[in-house]
């Protein structure tokens, strides 16, 4: 018999509630460790490394991919905000804070007496109907010249005048076509780097300098080809090499890649950018010949310069085409900039698809990751708006939805109300962050907020936390892209569900310490 089958009931019990509990503190934790980060009056939480390195950051992924975290079940909120961040690449913080609050109100619930199974239920009713509810409030961007643009930019690139601009030029660029491409991230165009000027241009950067200080700094017109592979001869066996015949076959091969080479410098091109290394015969070649390499360079970089300057990607055994042939493959840009100071290397004015490159300036080193994610969520944040439309932001709309979620609460009959419950306080809890942050007291605001939106019907009023009056966001200028809300609320409910699920915690076998028989009886 187990020891499971030998425990009371009541045991049982306590031994569910306490997995339920830890589960909770481990995730009320994570919450509170970028709760205060909300709103446009969050301050800064600093990460310290176990070498005294320091990053200083507003951004919640940040701190919750960076912190230490041993808990299974604050790793689970860590791994569902970074799902967070990949599909809409902003409301992590808002998504945990609200996870923390759906778990907390349904342990309370369970404590209670309320079945988890109905508690689930009742949280799924309710994140159905505020999501719901939610979308039907979007205003769809007309155009990129739309301010709301601006204002997602503004808000999520918190206040950065200059950040925002610079993102919205990056988006008027791509265009509204690209920006709908769900393969396309415009937070992938962002770079930061210490001593640069703020820019936006039609064109690639790519973080690698010349293969050779004797290429040329800059080309203009200029001839491209991207080679994915090394640029270097065949490879042969070593014991190959020990046969006469082997030998023979080494020459052929070596004469071959001359001529492979000699076939680029034949047909004008000017930059080649190589996936992996070059050989240094191929080095002396292209250098003689005034021909910028660069070497290893990342292949998402490879991939924007083929988009960009509308390069066909070749391998090495394809140099052996024609020359007529090997031609179709190579691309052009208006010019090639080596910045040395960056270490970079810009590629300008492609003659294929528009690709917006956003350099964004960083007075010092200590600042350039912070630069580089405000934009990254700013940019973010541009892009779904443009899939899916705005709302009100500050947590207003979350408050006026609290309205509709409890109509639906006073019709539901069953026990599933008390897990509506509990998206009721999670809908909530933006608002309240944020105006606790601003130094104002949430009970009265909240309170000042529902009111006035009852009376008005303005879903968009809010609470401007300059002066804590009740304003509406619109008007204010402060909006959220549609989609960070509805998926923020999706991941919280998934994260609330996973935990409540969790009735038991067992430490697993370690496999690899010998020390259990899989024979022996438990």
């Amino acid at each position: 018999m187990s020891l499971k089958q030998q425990a009371s009931p009541a045991s049982e019990v306590n031994e569910k509630m306490a997995a339920l509990i830890t589960n909770a503190n481990a995730v009320r934790a994570i919450a509170s460790a970028v709760e205060g980060t909300l709103g446009p009056k969050g301050l800064d939480t600093m990460l310290v490394d176990r070498f005294g390195e320091v990053v200083i950051t507003n951004d919640g992924v940040t701190i919750l991919t960076m912190m230490e975290a041993s808990h299974p079940a604050a790793k689970l909120v860590i791994n569902i905000a970074k799902a967070q961040q990949e599909e809409i690449g902003d409301g992590t913080t808002t998504a945990t804070i609200m996870a923390g609050t759906l778990v907390d109100t349904g342990v309370n619930q369970v404590a209670k007496g309320v079945p988890v199974a109905w508690v689930i239920a009742g949280l799924k009713m309710g994140l159905a109907r505020a999501r719901q509810v939610i979308a039907t409030q979007a205003r769809l961007i007309a155009n990129l010249d739309d301010v709301a643009i601006k204002q997602v930019a503004v808000v999520a690139g918190r206040e950065h005048q200059d950040i925002a601009d610079l993102v919205v030029q990056a988006a008027i660029l791509i265009g509204e076509k690209k920006l709908k491409d769900p393969n396309f991230k415009l937070s992938d165009t962002v770079l930061a780097e210490e001593g640069a000027e703020n820019q936006v241009f039609d064109g690639v950067i790519i973080t690698k300098e010349r293969l050779n200080k004797q290429m040329p700094l800059n080309l203009e017109k200029a001839k491209v080809l991207v080679i994915d592979d090394a640029l270097e001869p065949e490879e042969m066996e070593e014991e190959a090499l020990g046969t006469e015949s082997g030998f023979t076959r080494y020459l052929e091969l070596q004469n071959e890649f001359r001529n492979n080479l000699q076939k680029i410098i034949d047909l004008g091109v000017h930059l080649v950018l190589v996936d992996r290394g070059v050989d240094d015969i191929a080095e002396e070649m292209l250098t003689d010949a005034g021909i910028i390499v660069l070497q290893r360079v990342a292949n998402k970089e490879l991939e924007k310069v083929v988009e960009h300057c509308g390069v066909r990607m070749i391998k090495r055994t394809g140099l052996k085409k024609n020359k007529s042939d090997l031609e179709k493959y190579i691309g052009s840009a208006q010019k090639i900039i080596s910045k040395e100071k960056l270490a970079q290397v810009w590629i300008i004015g492609g003659s294929g698809k528009a690709m917006a490159s956003v350099l964004v300036g960083a007075a010092t080193t200590e600042v350039v990751g912070e630069r580089q994610r405000i934009a990254k969520d700013a940019a973010a944040a541009v892009q779904a708006a443009v899939r899916g439309g705005v709302v009100a932001g500050g947590g207003s709309l979350e408050l006026a939805v609290v309205r509709e979620v409890e109509k639906l609460r006073e019709g539901t009959r069953s026990m599933a109300s008390f897990g509506v419950d509990c998206v009721i306080e999670a809908l909530k809890r933006p608002l309240a962050q944020i105006v606790t942050n601003a130094g104002f007291n949430p009970l009265e605001k909240i309170s000042d907020v529902l009111v006035a939106q009852a009376e008005t019907s303005q879903t968009a009023l809010g609470v401007n936390c300059d002066t804590g009056e009740v304003v509406n966001m619109f008007e204010l200028g402060i909006v959220d892209p549609t989609l960070v809300k509805t998926h923020a609320l999706k991941a919280a409910g998934e994260i609330a569900e996973a935990i409540l699920r969790i009735d038991t915690i067992i430490k697993m076998r370690d496999e690899s310490s010998g020390l259990a028989d899989a024979g022996e009886p438990a």
